[in-house]
């Protein structure tokens, strides 16, 4: 009998969640999760977009956190350097779950985020953006959407239940700092770099 693969938890961030009093992982953006145990992942998103994926046959959840690195004037809908990035994000988190013995055909998705919270970007809204992208590429994939919770000025704190597929999102209306702008932002500079240094062959 072959042997079932295991999750992957080098690098990310795992703790003891006390409000739910269980393991939790947090990923971070550009980060990803996939599992077949009972593992809470978490994340909170600003602009970014996070999909929480389910197959609903073969019990393999995942989740992503991303964000296109879009600038003034770009078009995040062509298959540009910036959607080949989101479509790398996506596929990241789906070849992880396949891996652990996912099947395409039973994905579901439940997709979060795109809040307008980075301050300066109002004319090419990121967050619109990130989120016309993912329902997009869902769409593109066949994979149904059966819950959503997108757009708006405020981050959100997500925390997907993988044995039930439950999704509960608090929504951020006060921040006592600036960490997930200041997080998001120095991540968009950062794929900006990458895709001028490396022209974005992530599927040749």
């Amino acid at each position: 009998m072959a042997e079932v693969a295991q999750e992957r938890l080098s690098g990310l961030n795992v703790y003891y969640d006390n409000r739910f009093e269980r393991q939790a992982v947090k990923i971070l953006p550009g980060e990803y999760f996939a599992t077949n145990k009972n593992s809470l992942i978490v994340t909170v998103l600003g602009s970014c977009v996070s999909a929480c994926l389910r197959d609903t046959k073969n019990g393999i959840f995942g989740m992503n956190h991303f964000l296109l690195p879009c600038d003034y004037g770009d078009d995040c809908y062509k298959y540009g350097a910036p959607a080949r990035y989101g479509m790398h994000a996506m596929e990241l988190v789906i070849n992880e779950m396949m891996r652990m013995g996912a099947d395409r055909r039973y994905l579901q998705a439940k997709v979060f985020g795109g809040g307008n919270v980075l301050k300066g970007i109002t004319v090419n809204n990121i967050g619109l953006k990130n989120a016309e992208f993912v329902a997009q590429y869902l769409r593109t994939e066949s994979i149904p959407i059966v819950a959503s919770d997108l757009l708006g000025d405020y981050p959100r704190k997500i925390y997907f239940f993988p044995e039930t597929g439950e999704v509960k999102v608090k929504r951020l209306k006060r921040l006592n700092n600036t960490t997930i702008m200041d997080r998001e932002t120095v991540y968009r500079m950062k794929l900006k770099e990458h895709i001028r240094e490396d022209d974005f062959d992530l599927f040749e």
